[in-house]
């Protein structure tokens, strides 16, 4: 039996006051559409988007599997805004 692999991501999402958040999934498009749904009642996205507008996907980085993309979200949580945005930006 062939096995196939799905293609995780990490991603961070910018709200409309200009906070990040940053998440996994293996369908950033349709995670986003959840987290936009949170601001107008509904459940499926992460809590942190209540009260507060999902502006736009600003970042994206695919891993290996589930357990690199809980990896590099756990990393990339722990940098300071400044380091988030030159990660962004494409600086290392």
């Amino acid at each position: 039996m062939n096995v196939v692999e799905q293609r995780w991501y990490v991603y961070m999402v910018e709200t409309e006051c200009g906070v990040l958040y940053t998440g996994i999934s293996t369908d950033i498009d349709r995670r986003f559409s959840e987290h936009c749904a949170v601001s107008n009642g509904g459940k499926q996205g992460a809590k942190f988007f209540r009260g507060k507008v999902a502006k736009a996907v600003v970042y994206r980085e695919q891993c290996l599997n589930r357990s690199e993309a809980s990896k590099r979200e756990y990393v990339i949580k722990k940098l300071s805004a400044a380091k988030k945005r030159a990660l962004i930006n494409g600086a290392d």
